[in-house]
């Protein structure tokens, strides 16, 4: 610890370049020379376990679910070490990750059948298994000090985040009854309208923003000390819930505007602007898509071509037939990704927007599937990032609040006021 301790001291005076935590330009800083590559790596390693990291958005537990694991399997194996998905036990503490967001994600189709309060305590019942499975291993996360204190006993904290505001139905007594079971935030709707406002994929535009509902619920889960998530609402509603909401809120899982042109699913610089007046703070999606248009744009003319050339051969992708020309295809066509240095831009551009308070890390590990860059591909590769931005300028100072400090001031916030 002491070595640790000295490390990020002996940092701390060599690189004095810590980006401005206000408004203004970034300024950009040459890498330390008294370090050379290998010591960067060394000290980015040092400060993803010398810090608490959060992460706003982890989708294990609908991962689980959709898998349809037997309870024993999901309870003993699948969170501690496993080649499937981002995220397990030994997977996180390698990258130093201590609070991940389990997303107790609700898909909008319940909306339609009922049920989503079910699936939801079925979900919440699945993170709190785990624990009760692993004490030494995993812990609560139901305030920041509970973090804390796991933290300093090596636990990885699982605080849960609500995608979905839908199992409230149309009763508020249901936002109380889920600050109950351990939810911290709830993102208000997921990808279609629902009874609280309107969704950024939806194009029905049911309420222009938020419900008369909606409203209520943003006052309530004020009152109780549930924070608001604006990830995957839409820009009328995300204003409206500016416009109402007491307290600071996050954008658990989204990235930036700028990065992705007219995809409303990512934060407009307005928006960013209105985040940081807010006290809130955005968390880098890692999704591909969330990163760069151009990947995207790229990626989607490549499967137009596929297709193209399987029509001509009159072959379905799923015919043996079709495997060949699939393969030679892909080889010399490969999928493309955005990578960790384009995650750091997204970082850079909040800072240029809001300071350095505002930007948090919302990776969406097991829930954006095959996109995620190069560099983040799993929960063990957070120092990946840290190193870009100590490279970058970045001091010690602000990857801490990147990782953890803004965020614990919002969480921090919501519960004062609830008080």
């Amino acid at each position: 610890m002491k070595t640790i301790f000295y490390l990020i001291a002996f940092s701390v005076l060599i690189i004095s370049c810590s980006r401005s935590a206000g408004e203004g330009e970034v300024q950009q800083k040459e890498s330390p020379k008294t370090l050379t590559d290998d010591e960067l790596r060394l000290l980015a390693d040092s400060l993803a376990h010398q810090y608490i990291i959060t992460d706003g958005h982890v989708d294990l537990p609908f991962r689980l679910k959709a898998r349809n694991f037997r309870l024993v399997k999901e309870l003993l194996g699948i969170p501690i070490e496993t080649e499937d998905g981002d995220f397990d036990f030994v997977r996180a503490k390698k990258g130093g990750l201590d609070a991940p967001f389990m997303s107790i994600y609700i898909p909008s189709r319940y909306q339609e059948t009922g049920g989503a309060k079910e699936l939801a305590d079925s979900l919440i019942n699945m993170v709190q298994g785990i624990i009760v499975a692993h004490p030494d291993k995993f812990g609560e996360g139901r305030t920041p000090q509970q973090v804390d204190e796991n933290f300093a006993a090596g636990k990885v904290s699982l605080p849960l985040g609500m995608e979905n505001g839908a199992p409230i139905g149309d009763d508020l007594a249901n936002v109380k009854y889920f600050f109950d079971r351990g939810i911290r935030y709830i993102t208000l709707t997921h990808g279609k309208d629902n009874k609280i406002c309107d969704s950024s994929y939806d194009d029905q535009y049911t309420w222009n923003g938020l419900s008369p509902f909606g409203r209520e619920v943003v006052k309530e889960m004020n009152k109780v000390g549930i924070m608001v998530d604006v990830s995957h609402i839409s820009d009328s509603s995300f204003y409206d819930v500016m416009d109402i909401t007491e307290a600071p809120v996050i954008a658990s899982h989204s990235s930036c505007r700028h990065f992705t042109p007219g995809w409303e699913r990512n934060m407009s610089d307005d928006m960013i602007k209105k985040l940081k007046d807010n006290g809130g703070v955005i968390q880098i999606n890692f999704g591909s898509s969330f990163l760069d248009s151009a990947v995207v744009e790229v990626n989607s003319i490549n499967r137009a071509k596929l297709r193209a050339i399987l029509d001509e051969h009159n072959l379905d992708a799923r015919d043996s037939a079709a495997a060949p020309l699939i393969e030679e295809f892909r080889q010399n066509n490969p999928t493309l990704y955005a990578d960790v240095e384009r995650v750091a831009d997204h970082i850079d551009h909040v800072v240029q927007q809001a300071g350095i308070d505002h930007v948090g890390i919302g990776s969406d590990y097991d829930g954006v599937g095959d996109t995620l860059p190069t560099g983040l591909k799993d929960v063990s590769q957070y120092p990946n990032l840290i190193y870009v931005l100590l490279k970058r300028g970045y001091s010690p100072q602000d990857i801490e609040k990147v990782c953890y400090k803004n965020v614990w001031r919002v969480w921090n916030k919501v519960l004062e006021i609830a008080q």
